[in-house]
């Protein structure tokens, strides 16, 4: 495309990260990223474009056995744009391998693959056939030849080619030979039963091809995949062979230390096994290695997983060789992330299986062990199968190893989210590892993974307990926590002593009497809402009896400031809940409750409530404040004569949430208790709820009979249902012939001994006869609407005192 300098009017350039991965040989790692260089013309219109992959090699001269993993990490981030904060998980355990890598692996470690996972499961080389030529890429046909040629030959030959392709600038060559790449493809379909030197060297040629995935098309055509799980597949089988035989040979040797024989024949098969193990292990190794590369295809995964990838990498946890299990946690931890593969892993047992590797003697491994079980531990089922195998305590003694106290944090705060395991953390060292981890944390801010975990400790009574104890002559780590949160102006910490502060236990609350003036001046005086917010919350939870909460609203001047958060959209509805539920609890005391009365906060609660009906919390907070009001003489009055809150609560005793129909059933019965008028509204709304369905169906049958001018019977009364009065408001609805009442949930003496009707749950006794004239129980009883009992000549129904009252027919 010819285009004049004049035509190009801006250069737009774009930059696209890519995967990291560590130098081969060096300490530094390499950035791989994507460059997209695109010219626009006058109108914005792309004209010439250009995309290249690129690399960035970033050298690390300082890193050696004493350097801060974490903090090397974020310095990393912040000076290169090219690797997103997202990532710090990724380099931290780039570095972690750089730092423990040995030099000597340095050398030989064949190719850098471009989009390869953040874990390195191979350090080092895979122990291959020894042998002592030293290949030549201009021999390849020779090593071609031998490939036709009898199984010694076959497995040189395999091994010259493997030492060719462990250098990445011969596979394109190699590859370019399809010759080549279809003899080993061959081989190894025809011969792998043959020989493991074989199948190994081979398998890891193709391993070489799959470290880059322009070559992933031809692994795919000759179906290696498929043919490695089948390799594998059989390999296990074998293992099992090998370990029954192995106990087999065993049995004669336990208990009889002096049969030489038996003993000799154990360690001969012993030997054997543990030679055969070992080739197998590799030979493993390098199989799950290139199933790992080309599992970058989710295609290709989902095809593994079908063939029971989880199910083999599961069984080889039993392993002991340390390389072998890297590669199958790093492998089963790329698989975890889809819920599938999580659950035929929990199938598996794998909990039960890793908890051998937690801890172990081999960093690496026990890093990607617990990067595993973090994934897992989004589990419920299996966090509870953390704890029930004892991995709790062995997770918190690894608090103290800085390369892992990250994941292990996450993992312990994702256990301590179940009710019943936060228990279990008394059992162990953790909450004074976790206080003293916080008191020591370096700058104003703690970790957060650490103040969740510490926030879901202090749910728990025994641990709140243990959190406030003092050590020796110490203060109390209630005052250490109180004062670095003062200190920092750290609302995680005080969220922390508020979920302390909410137990039930009048120990713990008196240890915040001496702090109850910080918090009520850093109410007044502090502008950040979070803070506030948890100040709030503390003085809420201080439900003490002996408590002067006259001092504290008239000190600190706290009524006004009460009614400013009492606004619909004054604050945020945290801290507006926060308000009423201090509200609630200052009402404990009569003289405050009159205080907030007489300012009008009542009237400022029933606003709120109209603004925030949606939210439940909120509304039952309210009513309880009104819960409150209403055992005080000075309250009562207010409430019922000068408020509309009894109106309110009436509209709300029957709520959909259990909880508000609770609060306010309680407090309409004590509104009942004192005033006559009240009473009757109570008991007619709780009629007409009780009634409702009867009701609607009598109004809307006496409405069709107005509109046919006909009636049922010619007996019927029309007037008590279709004139202009409401049918509650009749008196022949509320009062009848006492002696004409069917008593519900009572034995009269007219009525004893006599059979009774049941219907719903309920029984009605019944005299006999009505039984006569209704043909027994089997009668009309049972085509009544209920809870409503009769039958064709007569109605009953309830009065507002829940009596029964009969009508006359229709």
């Amino acid at each position: 495309m010819d285009m004049m300098p004049e035509e190009a009017r801006f250069l737009k350039r774009k930059v696209k990260g890519g995967s990291i991965d560590v130098h081969p040989t060096e300490k530094a790692l390499i950035v791989n990223y994507e460059l997209e260089a695109t010219i626009l013309g006058e109108m914005g219109d792309a004209m010439l474009g250009e995309r290249k992959e690129c690399q960035k090699v970033i050298r690390i001269r300082t890193l050696n056995e004493n350097t801060n993993i974490g903090a090397l990490s974020r310095e990393i981030i912040d000076k290169c744009r090219l690797i997103h904060p997202t990532k710090l998980p990724e380099v931290e355990q780039l570095l972690y391998y750089l730092q423990n890598r040995k030099e000597s692996s340095s050398a030989g470690t064949g190719s850098t693959k471009k989009s390869e996972l953040s874990e390195r499961p191979l350090d080092g080389d895979l122990d291959t056939t020894e042998i002592d030529e030293t290949a030549n890429i201009n021999d390849v046909e020779e090593y071609l030849e031998l490939m036709y040629e009898d199984l010694p030959e076959k497995q040189r030959a395999s091994a010259l080619i493997l030492q060719l392709a462990r250098n990445p600038d011969n596979l394109q060559e190699l590859f370019e030979n399809e010759t080549v790449v279809g003899a080993l493809a061959r081989v190894l379909r025809e011969d792998w039963k043959k020989s493991m030197e074989l199948s190994t060297n081979i398998v890891y040629v193709f391993f070489c091809f799959s470290s880059f995935s322009q070559f992933h098309g031809v692994i795919a055509h000759f179906k290696i995949g498929a043919l490695t799980m089948q390799i594998i597949e059989h390999e296990m089988k074998k293992y099992a062979l090998w370990k029954e035989e192995l106990s087999r040979k065993a049995k004669p040797v336990e208990g009889k230390a002096g049969d030489k024989a038996a003993m000799k024949d154990y360690d001969k098969t012993k030997k054997k096994f543990d030679g055969l193990v070992k080739k197998q292990d590799q030979l493993l190794r390098v199989c799950f290695y290139l199933l790992l590369n080309l599992s970058e295809v989710l295609d290709v995964e989902r095809k593994m997983r079908n063939k029971s990838i989880v199910k083999m990498l599961v069984s080889c946890l039993d392993r002991e060789h340390h390389e072998l299990l890297i590669l199958v946690v790093s492998f089963l931890k790329k698989l975890s992330i889809f819920i599938e593969n999580k659950t035929e892993m929990a199938e598996c047992n794998v909990i039960e299986k890793l908890t051998k590797l937690v801890p172990v003697d081999h960093e690496d491994l026990l890093n990607i062990t617990l990067r595993l079980l973090l994934n897992l531990s989004f589990d419920g089922e299996e966090r509870s199968k953390m704890v029930k195998y004892g991995m709790l305590p062995k997770l918190v003694s690894l608090l103290n190893n800085d390369n892992h106290q990250l994941i292990v944090l996450s993992i312990l705060y994702h256990i301590s989210m179940d009710d019943k395991c936060k228990s279990m953390f008394t059992y162990t060292d953790c909450i004074p590892m976790v206080m003293k981890m916080i008191l020591e944390a370096p700058g104003d801010r703690v970790d957060l993974e650490l103040m969740c975990l510490s926030i879901n400790l202090a749910c728990h009574k025994r641990n709140a307990q243990i959190i406030c104890e003092s050590k020796g002559k110490g203060p109390s780590g209630l005052h250490v926590l109180m004062k670095r949160a003062f200190k920092f102006k750290d609302s995680f910490i005080l969220k922390m002593l508020r979920n302390i502060s909410q137990h039930d236990d009048l120990e713990i609350k008196m240890k915040f009497v001496d702090y109850i003036s910080d918090l009520t001046t850093a109410i007044m005086k502090n502008n950040e809402d979070d803070f506030i917010l948890e100040c709030v919350g503390i003085l809420a939870n201080l439900t003490i009896a002996d408590l002067d909460y006259e001092l504290l609203l008239k000190e600190y001047n706290l009524i006004p400031w009460i009614h400013s958060k009492l606004k619909p959209g004054a604050c945020e509805d945290d801290l507006m809940l926060e308000v009423i539920m201090l509200c609630g609890t200052v009402c404990n005391d009569d003289t405050c409750a009159k205080l907030l009365a007489d300012s009008g906060i009542i009237q400022s609660l029933i606003d709120l409530l109209n603004a925030k009906q949606e939210d439940d919390e909120i509304v039952c907070q309210i009513i309880y404040v009104f819960y409150q009001m209403i055992f005080h003489e000075s309250t009562t009055e207010v409430i019922i004569k000068q408020t509309q809150a009894p109106a309110y609560l009436i509209d709300l005793m029957h709520d959909k949430n259990a909880e508000i129909r609770r609060v306010c059933e309680n407090t309409l019965d004590i509104i009942a208790e004192v005033d006559q008028d009240w009473t009757m509204k109570i008991q007619q709304e709780k009629f007409r709820w009780h009634n409702s369905q009867w009701l609607e169906m009598v109004e809307n049958r006496s409405m069709d009979d107005d509109l046919n001018g006909e009636y049922d019977r010619p007996d019927h009364d029309a007037d008590a249902y279709i004139q202009g009065t409401e049918a509650l408001d009749r008196p022949e609805y509320m009062f009848a012939d006492y002696n004409d009442m069917m008593m519900e949930g009572n034995v009269t003496p007219e009525y004893i001994d006599e059979p009774a009707y049941v219907d719903n749950g309920r029984y009605i006794n019944v005299p006999p006869d009505m039984l006569e004239q209704n043909g027994g129980i089997g009668g009309d009883y049972y085509n009544t609407p209920p809870p409503h009992y009769g039958y064709s000549d007569r109605q009953y129904y309830q009065d507002p005192y829940g009596r029964p009252v009969s009508r006359g027919g229709y």
